[in-house]
Formats: structure tokens, sequence, C-alpha cells
């Protein structure tokens, strides 16, 4: 039973640390579906982190926290639209500059307002979001497995990691069942024949965005007021990057993704239990090493594992309506 406990508490760390890449991955997820790559997630979330962490801070409220991540967000978001729909840029370099843009940014602004080399004070009870328990909970905690898995695998996260959870199967719906995911998924493939439809390619790539921007600020806001307290230099550590691979993994689409970003979130709760641990015949493995597991798999997984993934069409290609 002890094995159990331990496995329930090892799943129980994978689902939190898998939140903030899974709201990026179906962040991205519109986004390319939509035809436009978001290279910027990382700087999207990182800012969203420090603006819920840094309102939460100042008013004591975790809600305006995540209302000013959301803003924060969506304003990158359009930075990288008009960038990328309306200038027709190079649409990497665009996400680039705005992951440069919050990583110098939230250290400049931080240490001008609180004086912490970057970092926000430790946030208080009422300006995180605090974990809810389910209806039952404790009195089914005793029943073995089943009770154990509701009570501490099922009950007690935030109200992100629901939301997260339950972004998933809206996000399949909105995809492919809505006429709105119908012409998203057209305006990727092919923009064109969408036009020539009568059908806006540029409100449809806003639209977008702007769904990935509110999803960036919900994982921004997870990172600084669910998971954590506080904001701290470069706290995203390339969590981005990894969702942006998990959406390659799974192939643009949303419950492949989920499985991917859970993925991930076992291979970072096992290298957090394996710090310290004695090894057979080689000893404690420096903490340096085992920090870098789940994005050294991650990278093997992506090559060896993924077979051929296409991604839709028209994504990265500045549309150039025909007169």
């Amino acid at each position: 039973m002890n094995f159990f406990s331990d496995v329930i508490l090892m799943l129980d760390s994978s689902i939190r640390l898998a939140v903030p890449i899974l709201l990026a991955c179906l962040a991205g997820l519109y986004s390319e579906r939509s035809g436009i790559v978001d290279i910027g997630l990382e700087g999207k979330m990182l800012g969203a982190a420090f603006a819920a962490a840094a309102i939460a801070a100042v008013t004591g409220s975790a809600w305006l926290g995540l209302l000013a991540a959301i803003f924060v967000s969506s304003g990158m978001a359009m930075i990288h639209a008009i960038a990328s729909i309306n200038m027709r840029g190079n649409q990497i370099i665009s996400g680039v500059a705005l992951n440069f843009l919050a990583l110098g940014a939230t250290v400049f602004v931080g240490h001008s307002w609180f004086k912490r080399g970057g970092s926000t004070p430790n946030l208080g009870t009422d300006a995180r979001f605090s974990p809810i328990e389910l209806p039952f909970a404790e009195q089914l905690g005793g029943i073995p497995i089943v009770g154990e898995i509701y009570e501490q695998l099922i009950s007690g996260h935030n109200l992100i990691v629901y939301v997260a959870f339950l972004a998933v199967p809206v996000t399949a719906w909105v995809l492919f069942r809505t006429r709105f995911g119908l012409r998203l998924r057209a305006v990727g493939e092919n923009p064109t024949a969408l036009d020539t439809a009568g059908i806006s390619v540029t409100k449809l790539r806003y639209q977008a965005l702007i769904i990935g921007g509110i999803l960036c600020g919900l994982a921004g806001a997870y990172l600084s007021t669910g998971q954590g307290a506080s904001f701290s230099d470069n706290m995203t550590a390339g969590r981005g990057f990894i969702a942006l691979a998990a959406l390659i993994f799974a192939k643009w689409r949303p419950v492949p993704a989920l499985w991917t970003c859970l993925l991930f979130g076992v291979l970072s709760a096992a290298q957090i239990r394996l710090q310290g641990v004695e090894f057979p015949l080689i000893g404690e493995v420096p903490v340096q090493a085992i920090q870098a597991l789940p994005y050294i798999l991650t990278v093997v997984l992506l090559a060896g594992f993924i077979g051929r993934s296409v991604a839709p069409k028209a994504v990265g290609q500045p549309y150039i309506k025909e007169r």
C-alpha cells in the first residue's frame, strides 16, 4: 500500500507540473491551427506570471492578479498578431522578440517596483488560488484505492488546474464540432479558399491569438499564484518551448496534447524524487543531471517515437489577399 501511496503522490505532483505546459500547448494549438507560428508562448507565460504576482501582491486579490495576467498575455498576443498578420513580418522573429521582451521587462519592472532583484513579495493566502476540496473527499478518503485516488489525486487542486483539464474536451469540441473550429482549421490549411468564400482570414487569426493569449495568461497566473507564491526571474524555465514540443508530438490535436503534457509532468515529478538518491554502481547522480532528465527524455521521445508529423500547410506563411 505504501508503494501505491507513493505512486498517487507522484501522479499528483505530475498533474500540478503539467498544467502550465498543457495550457500553453492548447494556446499554441489554436494559434498554429490558424496558420500563425507562436514561438512567443514562453514570453507570454512569463509576462503573465509577473503581472499576476505583482498585482496580487499589491491588491491582495488572486482574481485581480489573474485578470492582469490575461490582460498582459493578450496584449503581447496582439503585438504578435500585428507583426505577423497586419505587417506580414517573420512570425518566428516576432515570437523570439516577445520572449526577450518578457525576460528583460519582468526583471526590470519587478526590481523597480519591489526592489527584490526582479522577484515579487511572497503572496498571502488571499492572494493565491487555494486548493478546492471536492464533495465527500474527506469521507471517501478512507476507502482503499478508490477513495485515496479521489481524495489525493482528483480533489485538492486549485481552480486553474480544473480549468486546464476542462479546456481539453472544450478545445476538441470547438475545433472538430463547431463552425468556428472548421473555419479555424481551414484558415491554417488554405486561407485563400476561405477568403474566396467571403470569410475574413485576419479576423479568424486574431481570434485564435486572443484565445491563445487568454490560455497563456491562465498558465502564467498558475505558476505564480497557484503552484507558487511569488514571481522569480525566468520562472517559466522553458515551459513554453516544451509546450511547443508537446504540440508537435501530439500532431496538433488536443487530447494527445493532454497525454504528452502529462508525460512531461511525470518526468518532472520523477526528477524531483530522484534527487539525492543513491543508484547502484554509479552512486548519487549530480542534481544538474537529474534536473535535465525530463528535457532529455522529451527530446528522445520526440526524435524516436513521434513518426511523421505534418503541420498545417499554411502555418508560418503571411497571407496576402489577392486582388
